[in-house]
């Protein structure tokens, strides 16, 4: 386990306090206002998460500023999050670019760049899918080469990466590039020369998507050159599981939200939810929910104890969390009837949030097909 791993009781008294500072800060009113504007976060609010909670540090290692805390109290905080469909870089920062330099294995990046992401100073992002949406590194058409300008170690990268969350706000942009030696892995400043960054509309809103050109943009290597594939398989298992609490936090949000529903609803003199079509859908939803939670937690604690039935699970937590969360999306929207089928009702943004995250590390074929590879099938 983690060095800072925590009890049940402190688990429950992070959830506590995470839930408290959303329910403030992340109402579905603030959400839909996030949507619409740009920068697609509040960052008076992230200073506050950072401030009051030390969230941004919560899973990065305490030799470089951080808590030291693994995936386990990651998942309560994304749980969380996915419930409040919370606007802000965490889930690309913290996840997956903080992953991405720790998975790298090169402690002089780390050194340099985790410091300020744990301390909040610092957004950052990971670029991987290019028009294809894929995140296999041997599809990647992106390329670096040695800058003859930079002097030893600098690189020039070209080309254009798609689907980059936050990608248009983000102070260090880590790219997935090919080189003589294959996929590699290198950071980008997200002020750099030669780079664009335009905001994509995109189902889901309230998940800033960015599409970013690269146009020889100067760039440092981090790990070793052709180290990419190894590197993308660490973070899409780490990624899978923080995803996968995330929607399931989302799922129990929708599950919620339909049940408060049918209590309150009447017709024909009674309550919606004692009609047992209703009744059917409701415990449904809870099913996959209970299904959902469990896997998601299971593989963040095979993840914290280093187990080696860690990236199956990783796979199976994102299978099924994926499955639940668009099932209970749909299901919210049903209990409520006329009213939910329009795009204003809030069931809508956890649907739209429900399939962008089902998509976004490649869709069902992919994930299904990266499970099969973790069984070794």
């Amino acid at each position: 386990m983690s060095v800072g791993a925590a009890d049940e009781s402190e688990l429950s008294e992070l959830r506590s306090a995470v839930r408290d500072f959303l329910e403030a800060k992340s109402p579905e009113e603030a959400v839909r206002k996030l949507m619409e504007s740009e920068p697609r976060y509040d960052p008076a609010v992230w200073a506050q998460l950072t401030e009051q909670l030390r969230l941004p540090g919560l899973a990065i290692p305490e030799e470089y500023g951080g808590d030291g805390f693994g995936p386990v109290e990651l998942g309560v905080v994304l749980e969380e999050m996915g419930r409040a469909l919370l606007c802000a870089p965490f889930f690309a920062t913290v996840v997956l670019a903080a992953q991405a330099l720790l998975a790298s294995g090169d402690a002089e990046a780390c050194a340099r760049f985790l410091p300020g992401i744990a301390a909040g100073a610092t957004t950052a992002t990971l670029a991987v899918a290019e028009n294809s949406g894929s995140w296999d590194p041997a599809l990647i058409s992106a390329r670096a080469v040695r800058d003859g300008e930079g002097g030893e170690g600098g690189w020039r990268l070209t080309g254009r990466k798609s689907f980059v969350i936050d990608g248009t706000t983000a102070d260090l942009v880590l790219v997935v590039a090919r080189t003589v030696g294959g996929p590699s892995l290198f950071a980008v400043d997200g002020t750099a020369p030669g780079l664009t960054a335009e905001s994509m509309e995109t189902l889901d809103a309230t998940r800033a998507m960015a599409r970013l050109t690269l146009d020889a943009v100067p760039a440092t290597l981090i790990g070793s050159d052709g180290s990419g594939g190894r590197i993308m398989a660490k973070v899409l298992d780490f990624a899978s599981v923080a995803l996968a609490a995330e929607q399931s936090g989302g799922a129990r949000r929708c599950l919620e939200t339909a049940a408060e529903y049918a209590r309150t609803r009447h017709q024909f003199g009674r309550p919606i939810g004692s009609f047992q079509a209703v009744k059917h859908k409701c415990a449904d939803m809870l099913v996959q929910v209970e299904l959902a939670e469990a896997a998601s937690r299971e593989a963040a604690r095979l993840a914290a104890e280093g187990s080696p039935d860690y990236p199956v699970a990783a796979g199976v937590a994102h299978v099924a969390c994926s499955r639940a969360y668009m099932f209970t999306a749909m299901e919210n929207i049903h209990v409520h009837g006329g009213i939910g089928f329009t795009w204003e009702h809030p069931a809508h943004l956890y649907f739209r949030r429900a399939k962008s995250s089902q998509l976004l590390f490649g869709g069902p074929a992919v994930y299904h097909e990266r499970l099969l590879d973790r069984l070794g099938i």
